[in-house]
């Protein structure tokens, strides 16, 4: 049975399960071995989840996110929390020690120079 068109939203989920779950395997010290025997999640379909070749089932990800003792919205943005009001908070950008990243990589102060100046509307 041939699988269905991935939509451009899906295709964009990936990269980001991908990034994420790279960076929680990275932090944690273990390896992607390590997840297959302590959660049963199969070391083929895991690598695709990995590599963003393949989205994890809501099943895998409930594992995955136990495995690292994470929310699931934290691998997953398809499950994406409800905000409430005391959770909302903005980023300072004249906060030095504000960490912004994309992607797990840092962005270069330039880039962030010029955000600041468009969110302020353009003004310096």
């Amino acid at each position: 049975m041939a699988r269905t068109e991935l939509t451009p939203q899906d295709k964009e989920y990936k990269k980001i399960i991908s990034s994420r779950l790279n960076d929680l395997l990275s932090r944690s010290g273990r390896k992607q071995i390590d997840i297959t025997r302590s959660v049963g999640i199969p070391a083929s379909t895991l690598t695709g989840y990995f590599k963003g070749t393949r989205l994890p089932s809501p099943k895998n990800v409930e594992k995955l996110a136990e495995y690292f003792n994470v929310e699931k919205s934290d691998i997953d943005p398809r499950f994406g929390r409800d905000p409430k009001e005391d959770d909302l908070k903005t980023a300072d950008l004249a906060d030095d020690d504000t960490i912004f990243t994309f992607e797990g990589k840092p962005i270069p102060e330039q880039d962030l120079e010029y955000m600041k100046r468009l969110l302020r509307g353009g003004r310096k």
